[in-house]
């Protein structure tokens, strides 16, 4: 990850290289889809201390997938902003199935 990006538009690209194992992907949707689960719950029954549990599945299941399937360094360490963007592109991505499954 000796690159520099200058753009998101630079890194996703890179991130999508970082995701190519089909097992770690799914993990990746599954951690997303468990943020985007807890944080809605927690905005409507407004109970705010849930929130803790975003990134606890978020990059668990994340994390798993790369050190476990994908056996690389996840890309949050070095770009943490665009990775973060990259999880939630690459999660529309595949529920509109341009990325498999």
């Amino acid at each position: 990850m000796a690159n520099r990006y200058n753009s998101f538009a630079e890194f996703y690209p890179f991130y999508l290289s970082q995701h190519s194992n089909r097992t770690c992907r799914r993990l990746h949707f599954l951690g997303t889809s468990l943020v985007i689960i807890v944080f809605v719950y927690a905005l409507l029954e407004a109970r705010f201390a849930l929130l803790w549990l975003m990134p606890v599945f978020g990059y668990g299941c994340a994390w798993i997938g790369h050190y476990v399937f994908e056996k690389n360094r996840p890309a949050t360490f070095k770009y943490p902003w665009y990775s973060l963007a990259g999880d939630f592109v690459m999660y529309k991505d595949i529920f509109t199935r341009r990325i498999p499954f």
